[in-house]
């Protein structure tokens, strides 16, 4: 009995050995002379300067427009809206720059609006990025009052991220502010 055990455990074993072997044969590394690359390899068999930089029509790559980043945003093309300390409510002198926004878009139906709420350096980064936020969201609800559909526009709170520290009155106050920035509609 004990023998007939173990013939059957060594039949197991080597079962087990053969399944898990396989039958896969290891792949034939070819000749170097008969791939594409040739038999000097990567040297001299493709110039890095005939390769052409321009995307093939049909590839799916697009152009960028000028001005426009990596990400599709433009900048400065459209004013930035000002605000006073401590404060989200826009200024009567600021709603011009809003009209042209409008404006802008109606021209340009392609584009779409990120409006990034900014303030200067006072406060803490918490109340700062609150008092972003609100901004962007007044400046949110102005344009769709003047007719600009919402999908058209998506705010951002940067806070005081990218104010100037310690700064003086005047600096101080571009920082307080929605940036308009252009992007590209996506397909």
């Amino acid at each position: 009995m004990k023998l007939a055990s173990q013939k059957l455990c060594f039949a197991l074993v080597g079962a087990a050995a053969l399944f898990a072997a396989g039958c896969s044969k290891k792949p034939v590394r070819p000749e170097p002379s008969s791939t594409l690359m040739g038999p000097q390899g990567g040297s001299g068999a493709l110039n890095p300067s005939e390769v052409p930089t321009t995307a093939d029509q049909n590839s799916g790559l697009q152009q960028r427009d000028a001005g426009f980043d990596a990400n599709g945003q433009l900048r400065g093309a459209l004013e930035a809206v000002y605000f006073n300390f401590d404060k989200y409510n826009i200024k009567a002198s600021e709603r011009p720059k809003l009209q042209a926004a409008k404006d802008y878009l109606d021209k340009n139906p392609e584009y779409r609006l990120l409006l990034e709420g900014h303030c200067d350096w006072r406060g803490t980064s918490e109340y700062n990025l609150g008092l972003g936020d609100h901004r962007a969201n007044e400046v949110k609800k102005y344009l769709t009052t003047l007719g600009v559909a919402p999908d058209k526009l998506e705010t951002l709170s940067k806070g005081s991220e990218e104010s100037k520290k310690n700064a003086d009155d005047a600096e101080m106050a571009k920082d307080r502010r929605v940036e308009l920035v252009v992007v590209k509609a996506g397909p």
